[in-house]
């Protein structure tokens, strides 16, 4: 058995997420089906990060493991031969036995784009949250930077979330901005940790629009974090502005902002 690592890039907004459901199409379905006829058979593969309904992935991470003797090149060209083109693998390498995509990385980083314009461009409404109001950047700023470090989440998780711990790690929580053409701005959001919880992400993205708009204090995070309530935070912001950048396992290249 060869065991593969792919990175895949995704535009989410027609899957219903990463992981295989038995009433919605998923990356992981197509992957699966694509895989079907290079294999002989059934294979499962397992990613990274599950994402949800329509988010997308510029740098999702699956593994799976063949008894076919492809090699890697010949094996991202067969892939993309069939999978639909809202899902393209930009590389295939061979790793070591053992190796899972999910149980083997180190880190991820994840990116929310909001689009800080009267108008919003037709070609941008399927990949940025849309904000025409003006927004406090430098609350958000202060806000996320109380992010950072070993902290309880569990305010930010999803109800219902079902995890043996909600103590996770974030080593980098940013907004960047940018100009755009005919005014406005792109506010970009990036945030690297050693794990998420379900909705994580998309939570405290909710809650910092709500410190942008002066609803919250920006130095209410720390308090906001012990009370560990989801009541307590903002609500969840749409999927469709959430990128899954990059997943880290030993080494990874910097991050750019994009």
């Amino acid at each position: 058995m060869q065991v593969f690592k792919a990175t895949l890039a995704y535009d989410g907004t027609d899957y219903a997420g990463f992981q295989r459901q038995s009433n919605a199409r998923s990356v992981q379905q197509v992957l699966e089906e694509a895989l079907v006829p290079i294999e002989g058979g059934e294979v499962t593969v397992t990613g990274a990060g599950r994402t949800d309904s329509g988010v997308h992935a510029l740098g999702q991470v699956a593994s799976f493991s063949l008894t076919s003797a492809i090699d890697p090149s010949e094996l991202l060209g067969a892939l993309n031969a069939v999978l639909p083109e809202d899902v393209r693998v930009l590389n295939v390498e061979h790793a070591a036995q053992g190796f899972n995509a999910r149980f083997s990385a180190r880190s991820k980083v994840y990116r929310y784009r909001i689009f800080n314009a009267r108008v919003i461009s037709p070609f941008e409404r399927r990949y940025a949250l849309h904000i025409s109001r003006s927004i406090n950047l430098q609350q958000m700023k202060q806000a996320a930077a109380a992010l950072e470090g070993e902290h309880d989440f569990a305010t930010f998780q999803a109800a219902g979330g079902n995890v043996r711990t909600t103590v996770r790690t974030v080593t980098r929580s940013e907004w960047h901005e940018r100009p755009l053409e005919g005014g406005g701005r792109l506010l970009i959001y990036e945030i690297a940790g050693t794990g998420f919880l379900k909705y994580m992400v998309r939570n405290i993205v909710g809650t910092l629009i709500e410190v942008a708009d002066g609803r919250r204090s920006p130095g209410s995070m720390p308090e906001l974090l012990a009370s560990r309530r989801r009541g307590s935070a903002g609500p969840t912001a749409q999927p469709h502005g959430l990128y899954l950048v990059r997943v880290d396992y030993d080494t990874a290249a910097p991050v750019s902002f994009s």
